[in-house]
């Protein structure tokens, strides 16, 4: 989380078309005898691989105390094995033509490759090396944690939007561990040793704890073979432990002001809400649509151009979240722009979504704007990758195929029903930031949008 953001690394995506049919069909489950699972998806429009690992350990993972031990672990499995030295990964895959990242969430951490097709030998032998032999030295430790606690400095304690975002999930979440940041909480990333970190790589990096998803221009019995070959001697590991604790239904609103240095007020309200494994979870991705798909969208509408209360407004779903979790409004006010009135004006258009039925021609278009971006998406390898991966962690890899269905049966009736259950004030939690001068008489720093994305 801590190289490159969103925008770069989708500058590396591969533009392929998609087949018509969907991708359950197209996708090769097969299990090695130690328990690491292999998902292929043979796809030979390009001369390219993505080549990726994926292990279920996030910040839900972690326990108090520890938080943040997820984030400095990515950080640390580029610190090298007794066969490659620091940053040797990096600077092979380079060598070779490609790209590698990795990105650390709540639910997972993953660590990608994108190459030539006849390199794909590369990513397979580097990745079962570090699986198995990393060195976790005292040394590099010591650094690295120095760095995470600056990028912490740089992403959130100088951040003003990054800073009410993560007290709102704190708030919001009381019992599961969404309620801390995944870089974690400043005291514990300088507190926790290297014997903290040991612990945990050999408790969640194992073969019974990771699968590989493989997607690009190969065979998949050959690429098989090569990966039964680096990965198949490593040991099972252990069995991870229980499930996180489920959060509580939330029976009043919670509500924070913040006060920091800042140019404009912000305001972000917090809804609870099912996932995908829930069909109410797919109704919400049609109402984040409508509340703030493009420049037609309600919000934007209302509080852009309408009143002119605000610079950019959005809404977010947590779709493939391990847990549920959360749906997100958030909007940056203009200068001299209370955040009561913001607050006032999304209410009314809450109250209308839960009151009015959505017309035929407004609900067609937010359908189609999440088909399209879920389609679209697909014409790069990493993207179909990153999907699959992600609906694995959440729930299978064969729900991916359940998106553009679930989408196109959601009436407005259901938006209606989902809003007055789960868009209500007693389910949220709102936050204000109150933007305060600058002591050093200097220009206080811009709330902009920042979210969440897989960098290292």
């Amino acid at each position: 989380m801590t190289r490159i953001g969103v925008v770069v690394f989708f500058l590396w995506l591969f533009a392929v078309p998609l087949s018509a049919e969907g991708l359950k069909e197209q996708v090769v489950e097969k299990v090695l005898p130690n328990g690491l699972k292999v998902i292929l998806l043979e796809n030979h429009k390009a001369p390219v691989v993505t080549f990726q690992v994926w292990y279920r350990a996030g910040s839900r993972n972690e326990a108090w105390g520890k938080t943040g031990l997820s984030h400095m672990l990515e950080h640390m499995m580029f610190k090298g094995t007794g066969k490659f030295g620091p940053e040797e990964f990096s600077r092979i895959v380079e060598e070779n033509g490609g790209n590698e990242n990795a990105g650390t969430t709540q639910d997972y951490t993953v660590y990608f490759t994108t190459l030539s097709q006849d390199r794909v030998e590369t990513p397979i032998s580097l990745e079962a090396d570090r699986m198995q032999n990393l060195l976790l030295k005292e040394e590099d430790f010591r650094t690295e944690r120095m760095v995470v606690m600056e990028e912490r400095r740089l992403r959130t304690a100088d951040n003003p939007q990054a800073y009410i975002e993560e007290q709102i999930e704190a708030a919001a979440f009381q019992i599961q561990p969404y309620h801390w940041p995944i870089i974690g909480w400043m005291e514990d990333i300088e507190r926790y040793t290297l014997d903290d970190l040991k612990t945990y790589y050999r408790a969640f990096y194992n073969p019974g704890n990771a699968f590989i998803i493989a997607v690009g221009d190969f065979r998949t019995e050959e690429i098989f073979e090569r990966i039964s070959k680096a990965f198949g001697s490593i040991p099972k590991g252990p069995v991870p432990g229980p499930s996180a604790p489920t959060e509580q239904p939330q029976t009043g609103e919670r509500r924070l002001v913040v006060k920091r240095e800042a140019e404009l007020p912000y305001l972000s309200m917090a809804y609870h809400v099912p996932n995908l494994r829930d069909p109410d979870g797919y109704v919400l991705e049609v109402i984040e649509g409508i509340l703030s798909g493009g420049k037609s969208s309600r919000l934007y509408e209302k509080l852009v151009r309408e009143k002119r209360l605000a610079l950019y407004v959005d809404a977010d779903n947590s779709l493939l979240s391990r847990d549920p979790g959360l749906f997100s409004l958030s909007v940056s006010a203009l200068a001299n722009k209370e955040a009561t009135d913001i607050e006032k004006a999304v209410d009314e258009e809450m109250e209308r979504l839960r009151k009015e039925p959505v017309s035929p021609e407004e609900l067609e278009k937010a359908k189609n704007q999440a088909e399209a971006a879920f389609v679209y998406g697909q014409d790069s390898l990493f993207y179909q990758a990153l999907l699959l991966g992600q609906h694995e962690t959440a729930v299978d890899w064969r729900r991916i195929d359940d998106y553009i269905p679930a989408i196109r049966r959601v009436t407005p009736q259901d938006i209606m029903r989902v809003a007055g259950r789960y868009l209500v004030p007693e389910n949220r939690t709102v936050g204000i930031l109150v933007p305060l001068p600058s002591k050093e008489g200097l220009p206080a720093r811009p709330v902009v949008p920042s979210k969440e994305h897989l960098t290292r």
